[in-house]
């Protein structure tokens, strides 16, 4: 037993002088290390993708041709070239421009009119910000069976209202399926547009109106010379996040007019949909997928930069 003390008694005060400097270490990092396993797991399962596209893009990885030969820029070439990634892209803006801005004017709107407290306001607000809870899949399905012809009420109701017969093809015929997609996006999203600004306006300082008033302002200079500076940020942050949302618009498409008829109602989103999973074509649909993502950063970069100006500001 003699011996054994002995012994162990050198071995033991490194090791224990190695187990407290582990402590002190793991106390000091304690923060870091109760997220270190959600940050590499995040990172291997973003990363790996990551850089599996990177290799897709130029090589010919397509299920219907064996192998995976070089290509260098090939895929970038067929998709720049393609008329219907240059038409898809193009419908993506319009959609995007339209759709955002109608959500925008009609979420301020009504903003506005919730700004001050009266019976039944909760109430309203709750019902207005149902669409927020519904998948965009059930919305397109929705308003695909309103709309429809010769199914849908949509068709009667204006011919009663306009005193003859109306047989409008919203979800097949130009522009009318176009403004059916609109019309879906704009009812399920234009509540996300008005719980932000909401939000801006109730921040805004009661006495800043009271004292424009005294002064003889009326509404609508106060409206633009109060409101607006003071919920400028709220509005850029409101369409940005919204911006950055509507050039992924595929749901309600897939179900309502399913990018149809022909190619005519296709979005950027769409039709990589359609190229990497339809057709199996992925170094071309990962290319496009590419060529999306830089053009959705720059416009994004561009937005965050002036909305941290107005912060700053």
């Amino acid at each position: 037993m003699v011996g054994d003390v002995t012994f162990a008694g050198p071995i033991a005060q490194p090791r224990q002088a190695w187990l407290d400097r582990l402590s002190v270490w793991s106390d000091r990092h304690f923060k870091w290390l109760l997220v270190a396993p959600a940050v590499l797991l995040i990172l291997a399962l973003s990363i790996y993708p990551l850089l599996f596209s990177i290799w897709v893009l130029f090589v010919n990885y397509d299920f219907q041709v064996p192998g995976h030969a070089f290509v260098g820029l090939k895929n970038f070439r067929q998709v720049v070239t393609d008329p219907i990634a240059l038409r898809s892209l193009w419908l993506t803006v319009v959609f995007s421009a339209i759709n955002v801005s109608l959500e925008f004017l009609l979420g301020l709107a009504l903003a506005l009119a919730m700004t001050r407290t009266f019976r039944g306001r909760g109430l309203i607000i709750s019902i207005l910000i149902i669409p927020l809870f519904i998948s965009p899949v059930i919305v397109g399905q929705a308003w695909a069976l309103v709309l429809q012809r010769p199914f849908g009420p949509t068709n009667y109701v204006l011919s009663q209202l306009l005193g003859f017969d109306v047989t409008i093809g919203w979800l097949t015929e130009a522009p009318w399926n176009y403004i059916a997609i609109i019309i879906a996006d704009v009812w399920q999203w234009t509540p996300f547009m008005f719980v932000i600004l909401l939000a801006g306006l109730t921040a805004i300082p009661p006495n800043l109106y009271e004292a424009a008033e005294l002064d003889g302002v009326d509404g609508w200079q106060a409206f633009v010379t109060i409101t607006l500076p003071l919920l400028a940020p709220m509005m850029l942050l409101a369409i940005t996040f919204r911006l950055l949302d509507a050039v992924k618009l595929f749901d309600t498409i897939f179900i309502m007019t399913n990018g149809g008829p022909g190619t005519k109602t296709y979005t950027s989103a769409f039709y990589l949909y359609t190229l990497g999973f339809t057709q199996f074509h992925l170094g071309e649909a990962t290319a496009g997928a590419w060529i999306i993502l830089v053009l959705t950063a720059i416009v994004i970069t561009f937005l965050v930069r002036r909305l941290l100006r107005e912060e700053i500001a």
